[in-house]
């Protein structure tokens, strides 16, 4: 069984995008070979955690418009 990383030290930050609806994700990227990613609405709640890379991989399809629908 893999265990969770430990996320105590996380900084979370909230995209300066956001607004008040509530559709949020908040994203630590200063842990030690992992991205960790929460719904700001359930900061206490399960976060996602990915590779360095695959984020970097993730942000730039977003930032290029290829997984607009």
């Amino acid at each position: 069984m893999m265990s969770s990383p430990d996320l105590t030290r996380a900084l979370w930050r909230k995209s300066t995008r956001s607004n008040g609806s509530g559709a949020c994700v908040e994203v630590a990227r200063n842990l030690p070979g992992i991205v960790a990613i929460r719904d700001s609405k359930d900061p206490q709640g399960p976060a996602l955690t990915v590779a360095p890379t695959d984020w970097a991989s993730f942000t730039a399809l977003v930032k290029g418009g290829r997984l607009d629908g």
